[in-house]
């Protein structure tokens, strides 16, 4: 079973930076690890994804804004959001799976990841 613990949210004006991050414990080896957001009355989103090789993989909203990445080591995994907007306010959440297959080939899917964190919030304001 892996735990998920998403810290770093909060308020922030339009331009500036936030980073979250992501505490993972119970797993030794987590192929893949993922942010996702959701907006009040919208779907859950796949915002980036980093493999254990170090790939990574963005939603085109965010694509030269944010970095994914993660310290294998701390278990740990980042969401540096830089030049954030208004439409970046949401629920972000941490993702995580065990498997290969399904988290690379749907990175974007939330039926790919089986580990969900609580949920960290986020709100731009303009």
């Amino acid at each position: 079973q892996v735990h998920l613990v998403e810290s770093g949210g909060g308020s922030v004006q339009a331009g500036g930076s936030l980073r979250l991050s992501c505490a993972a414990s119970g797993a030794t080896y987590i192929y893949c690890m993922g942010w996702f957001r959701q907006a009040p009355g919208k779907e859950r989103e796949g915002v980036a994804a980093i493999y254990t090789d170090g790939r990574t993989t963005y939603a085109d909203s965010v694509k030269g804004r944010f970095t994914i990445s993660r310290d294998n080591a701390k278990n740990t995994l980042y969401l540096q959001m830089n030049s954030v907007k208004p439409e970046d306010t949401a629920m972000y959440y941490c993702a995580a799976d065990l498997r290969g297959y399904w988290c690379s080939a749907y990175w974007a899917s939330p039926a790919a990841y089986k580990y969900w964190g609580q949920g960290t919030r986020v709100t731009v304001s303009s």
